[in-house]
């Protein structure tokens, strides 16, 4: 085959296993026969429409196979993929659109209005219209160096960009996985965080369509529908960011839900406080988490089954085909156990961001994506990733990483979410504050709890209490939304 991205998957699969059962949505199954069929079909009404190599075909919807039919079928026809936040407003989906370019615009049945209303000059197109009759794949010349997908970040500070991720950079990073995770070719894998963000689509869905295994698609995240679809689908893998399995455990039915056909729990996104950690051992089950981002397709570090025990708080090693390094402001490596940035390196980086030169050259210098991130590496080589170096607070010339002092606040039964952020202080520059959402607890007995488990120095000086934080689509708090409100 001359096409050697993620178009051709769907096609080689179904020359392997064309009966498997590929996906599972809402009642309905594709197997992998009638998925290499409905994107080669949807390929040709991409070119028939005017795609060609190169062109942005934008998706808006939530989990739903006509995701991946889209996202495969631009793989055939060459074209780039652009999968939107549904959650985003108007005026957000306006910018995305026009910054990247998109001229086809297809949606679900359910945001047909969103489609609507949005101004860009492109054409809307319900998911299954373009859909022509030619069901033999399209084979156009795709190389893996080529642009597959433009992923908007989280936009947690200023405007999204899209980082530009080549077919070859989510093969290797889907090989990362399978090399990580022992992944098999009967997997049946739960996808309930939003395809729209890099962690549910490169570190459970492609892995799995790659091996051949299962992809159960859930359009939303609901933690009863979790549990029944686990015992009633004998669910054997399951991703999530820590606030998705904190709602799972503390559902009801929690308690006598079957989770025995569970082989493997990933969790990304943030540590997993240690509350939520012991409730999974209670149940025989253990999380293996990592570290990493969209502009990495996105896995960076792995913390495996084995040593996720001993090296509780790790965020693991470099992934297998992945290079990592932490230094210091010049680039010099740091000794074990020193505080400084992670970069990176290797075949599942992106290219750059899209239309984002400047922003391009300050992040990937001399081979190294620069993340912003800081960790440490310990004597063992495992990495333990300390916080963002924007949300440093500097505190009488004392570094305080927010990250830490927010882990030791979800270790308190009575806090569900927190934030802490940095706020201007006279005598010191800067001191803490948090944010905390909370049931039956005081400010001063959280400060009182914090003196016993941390320095003087990084307890916050004030606690406010909220109802709600504000959170990025795949449930990270934003950090410059919290400051503007509450700083």
């Amino acid at each position: 085959m001359r096409n050697q991205g993620l178009g051709s998957w769907p096609v080689r699969r179904a020359r392997m296993s064309p009966h498997a059962i590929a996906v599972r949505h809402d009642g309905t199954a594709l197997t992998y026969a009638e998925l290499s069929r409905r994107v080669a079909r949807l390929a040709h009404g991409l070119r028939g429409a005017g795609i060609r190599p190169g062109d942005r075909v934008a998706y808006l919807g939530p989990n739903h196979p006509a995701y991946l039919e889209t996202l495969f079928a631009c793989g055939q026809a060459g074209a780039v993929f652009v999968p939107l936040n549904f959650r985003l407003g108007v005026p957000e989906l306006d910018y995305a659109l026009a910054d990247s370019g998109a001229t086809v615009l297809i949606h679900t049945p359910e945001y047909a209005e969103t489609a609507a209303a949005v101004s860009a000059r492109l054409r809307r197109v319900p998911a299954g219209e373009l859909d022509a009759t030619d069901d033999e794949p399209l084979d156009l010349p795709v190389g893996r160096d080529d642009v597959c997908l433009l992923m908007y970040t989280s936009g947690s500070t200023g405007r999204p960009k899209a980082a530009m991720l080549t077919h070859g950079n989510l093969t290797w990073n889907s090989i990362n996985v399978l090399v990580e995770t022992d992944l098999a070719g009967d997997e049946r894998a739960l996808v309930a965080a939003p395809l729209f963000h890099a962690a549910a689509l490169g570190m459970i869905c492609l892995p799995t369509l790659l091996k051949g295994g299962t992809v159960i698609l859930h359009s939303s995240f609901d933690p009863g529908a979790v549990l029944s679809t686990v015992e009633h689908e004998r669910v054997t893998l399951v991703f999530g960011v820590p606030t998705m399995y904190q709602a799972i455990a503390a559902h009801p039915s929690w308690e006598t839900a079957d989770l025995s056909s569970i082989r493997t729990l990933l969790c990304g996104g943030a540590p997993v406080p240690a509350d939520t950690i012991r409730r999974y051992l209670d149940r025989g089950l253990a999380f293996v988490q990592g570290y990493g981002m969209t502009e990495a397709a996105p896995g960076v570090l792995f913390l495996d089954r084995a040593h996720a025990g001993e090296k509780v708080g790790s965020a693991g090693v470099p992934s297998f085909f992945t290079d990592v390094r932490v230094v210091g402001p010049g680039g010099e490596p740091v000794p074990a156990g020193e505080e400084g940035e992670i970069v990176v390196s290797g075949p599942n980086v992106m290219t750059g961001y899209w239309n984002r030169p400047d922003a391009t050259a300050d992040v990937l210098r001399d081979g190294w994506f620069h993340s912003g991130d800081v960790a440490t590496v310990d004597d063992d080589g495992y990495y333990h990733v300390v916080d963002r170096l924007k949300d440093m607070i500097i505190s009488g010339g004392e570094n305080i990483y927010p990250a830490e002092v927010e882990n030791e606040l979800y270790a308190h039964p009575a806090v569900r979410a927190c934030a802490v952020i940095g706020v201007p202080d006279r005598k010191w520059g800067e001191v803490g504050k948090a944010i905390v959402v909370a049931d039956g607890v005081t400010g001063d007995e959280l400060l009182a709890y914090l003196r016993t488990r941390l320095a003087s120095y990084k307890i916050p000086k004030s606690v406010e209490f909220t109802d709600h934080l504000p959170a990025t689509g795949s449930g990270k708090i934003r950090k410059a939304e919290v400051r503007r409100r509450y700083g």
